[in-house]
C-alpha cells in the first residue's frame, strides 16, 4: 500500500460522494433548522453506504462474480425509482407549503436517511470491479477513505445547503426535489447509455 493506493481511494471517495453531496445539500436547503448532531448524523449514513458498497462489490465479484454481473444492470433503475420518489415527495411538499403559505422546518425521518443512503451509494458497488487486486484489509482500508472522504464533502453539502436554505427557505424544497430527481436521472442516464 503505497502513495498510489491512498491516491486511488482518495479519489474513489471524491468520486463517489458527488451524488450524496448534492442530496446533503438538498438536505440542508429543505431542513436549514437541523442541529449539527442530525448533519453528523446525515453525513454518517452516506459515509456508511459509500464505504459498504464498494466493499460489497469487491465480496461478490471474489465470491459470486455472475450474480453481481446480473445485479449491476439493475442498479441505474433502483437509483431512479428511489430518488424520483423522495425528490418527487419534497417537490410535492414544496409546491404544496408555498401554496398554503404555512411552512416549518420538517423533519429527516431516518427511513427516508436510508433510502438516501442506498439510493446515492448504489452506483458504488461497481467500484468493488476496479478493487479486485486488492486483499481484504487493502479493501477494507479503501472503503474506510472513502468513508472519510465522503463524510467531509457531505457535512460541506449540509453547511453550504443550511445557509442557502435559510436565504431561500420557500423555495428550499422545491430546488431540493429537483436537485435528487435530477441526481435520480443522471445516475439512469450513465448507466443505462453509456
Amino acid at each position: 500500500m503505497g502513495p498510489i493506493f491512498f491516491i486511488t481511494a482518495i479519489s474513489f471517495g471524491i468520486a463517489l460522494a458527488m451524488d450524496a453531496f448534492s442530496v446533503s445539500l438538498a438536505n440542508g436547503l429543505k431542513y436549514p433548522c437541523m442541529k449539527t448532531r442530525k448533519m453528523c448524523l446525515i453525513a454518517g449514513v452516506f459515509s456508511f453506504y459509500q464505504a459498504m458498497m464498494p466493499l460489497l462489490g469487491w465480496i461478490l465479484i471474489k465470491t459470486l462474480l455472475n450474480i453481481f454481473t446480473g445485479l449491476s444492470a439493475a442498479i441505474p433503475y433502483v437509483a431512479l425509482a428511489l430518488l424520483g420518489y423522495i425528490g418527487g415527495k419534497m417537490l410535492y411538499e414544496g409546491i404544496k407549503c408555498n401554496s398554503c403559505g404555512e411552512c416549518e422546518c420538517g423533519k429527516l425521518t431516518f427511513g427516508a436517511l436510508m433510502i438516501q443512503g442506498v439510493a446515492t451509494s448504489i452506483d458504488a458497488l461497481s467500484t468493488g470491479l476496479d478493487m479486485t487486486t486488492y486483499n481484504f484489509i487493502e479493501a477494507l482500508i479503501s472503503a474506510l477513505i472513502i468513508a472519510l472522504v465522503t463524510f467531509i464533502i457531505c457535512m460541506t453539502g449540509l453547511f453550504i445547503g443550511k445557509k442557502a436554505g435559510t436565504k431561500l427557505a420557500d423555495k428550499a424544497s422545491i430546488l431540493g426535489g429537483v436537485i435528487l430527481i435530477a441526481i435520480g436521472l443522471k445516475i439512469f442516464i450513465s448507466g443505462v447509455f453509456f
